[in-house]
């Protein structure tokens, strides 16, 4: 009897021992705005990371656009129901920065936990722009991008157009010519506004959009976009808007599909379009670099980064933590950042990424891929080609955007609409000064 008592409980026990997994699994949540084909790497990133060691489960979840992933994240953290992990675009960076115990800086993140980090190891001028003036990397660059020049092969061919522009003059008559060559809606157009028409158009001829290194050295920083070159490329906009040469597309990218249809056959936007191009574009296409002012002294200067980085979340446990350095390490690792880029258009944001997809011969057949990697590396960054930095730049860039629409339609002069844009953008940045403060 005793012997079997003793069988049946040695029978529980190995049920028992069976059932209860040997360790618990940490979870790593991650909240992210990608959609279609960039969602899918998310996906593939999280799973090869999860199969590649038993101690971390990284959850990635959709939450909707990039302002909306923002918001709720912000609104977790005050809940205390916060992701570990948090994309927010390159304009949320100010905002995150100042948002005091919400963000855990992935430079402390790396040295509490012990992982191998070294910051001299990504494309500086992808990282400066989530650094702080010490070159300390707040939050990890994920998907970076720039904007490029997006031109429809098959159209320039039909106006015989021999090369694609290189210049804002070429651009104009080039667009004319596919204008009178049946494209009349729109000779050339671009999405997010005011990231190219402003943003980028500023670093690209070295002009400041703001004092204090664009809001880099400081949240003291004064709008001063509203000069000579800002408000002739305005003024140039305007003229060419009259009958079509240059077609508006709205605020973001929500007209991009004017490009993919064959409508617009020249198109400024970011180069992350690359997957829906390759997809959807049924005609000979490719990339070039923004166009530039001939007259403008040192033009082109380096673009900008668009895109977004990886904020780590405040108040998570140790074993969070370490779970989720161990997952930027992975991320950071020079094959997969070689096929984040292949697999998205994405920038690797690895100087031996990069490397190696050149050795690999990879950009001979997909030029159009390093592009925004030359426009980001064209000369050392100066004070006004690092980037920006600037508060509430998402409720700024709604503000530009309503100005600009006003001197398209008519309503007010170049000059007024930017006046009127650097004035009301000043006291939005005091506001935030002042918030800061406190």
């Amino acid at each position: 009897m005793g012997i079997r008592r003793f069988a049946g409980a040695a029978v529980v026990a190995a049920v028992l021992a069976l059932a209860t997994p040997a360790h618990a699994v940490t979870e790593i949540q991650w909240w992210h705005a990608m959609t279609g084909g960039n969602n899918d790497v998310i996906v593939k990133l999280a799973n090869d990371f999860n199969a590649s060691q038993s101690d971390y489960k990284v959850v990635p979840t959709y939450k909707g656009g990039y302002a909306d992933t923002m918001n709720a994240g912000i609104a977790a953290f005050r809940a205390g129901t916060a992701p570990a992990i948090l994309q927010v675009f390159e304009v949320g960076t100010a905002t995150m920065m100042v948002a005091t115990g919400a963000v855990k800086p992935v430079y402390k993140l790396m040295a509490e936990t012990g992982e191998k980090f070294d910051p001299k190891a990504y494309l500086p001028t992808i990282t400066g722009y989530y650094s702080t003036s010490k070159g300390e990397m707040l939050s990890f660059p994920f998907n970076s991008s720039s904007t490029v020049m997006w031109v429809n092969l098959d159209a320039l061919k039909k106006a015989d157009i021999a090369e694609i522009p290189k210049t804002w003059p070429e651009v104009f008559d080039d667009a004319r010519k596919l204008k009178a060559a049946g494209y009349a809606t729109c000779g050339f157009s671009n999405a997010w506004v005011t990231w190219v028409n402003l943003e980028q158009l500023s670093a690209w001829h070295n002009v400041p959009l703001a004092t204090k290194a664009n809001g880099l050295d400081g949240f003291d920083t004064k709008l001063v976009f509203n000069g000579p070159l800002q408000v002739r490329h305005l003024q140039n906009l305007i003229d060419l808007q009259k009958d079509k040469t240059y077609d508006y597309s709205g605020r973001t990218n929500t007209g991009e599909g004017r490009f993919t249809s064959g409508e617009c056959p020249i198109f400024l936007t970011s180069s992350g379009f690359f997957g829906n191009v390759s997809k959807q574009a049924k005609f000979h296409w490719t990339n070039a670099p923004m166009p530039y002012y001939p007259d403008v002294k040192d033009a082109p200067q380096n673009s900008i980064i668009g895109g977004a980085s990886l904020w780590v979340m405040g108040g998570k446990s140790p074993e969070v933590y370490k779970g989720v350095a161990r997952f930027l390490a992975f991320l950071s690792d020079t094959d997969r950042q070689v096929y984040i880029h292949k697999a998205s258009g994405y920038l690797p944001i690895t100087k031996a990424a990069y490397a190696k997809a050149k050795e690999e011969g990879f950009y001979k057949d997909h030029p159009y891929l390093e592009t925004p990697l030359k426009e980001l590396t064209n000369k050392e960054p100066t004070e006004n080609s690092r980037g920006l930095r600037l508060g509430n730049m998402v409720q700024l860039r709604d503000v530009w955007a309503e100005e600009i629409e006003q001197a398209l339609a008519g309503k007010k002069t170049a000059q007024q609409a930017l006046d009127a844009a650097v004035e009301r953008g000043n006291v939005m940045l005091r506001q935030f000064e002042r918030t800061v403060a406190k």
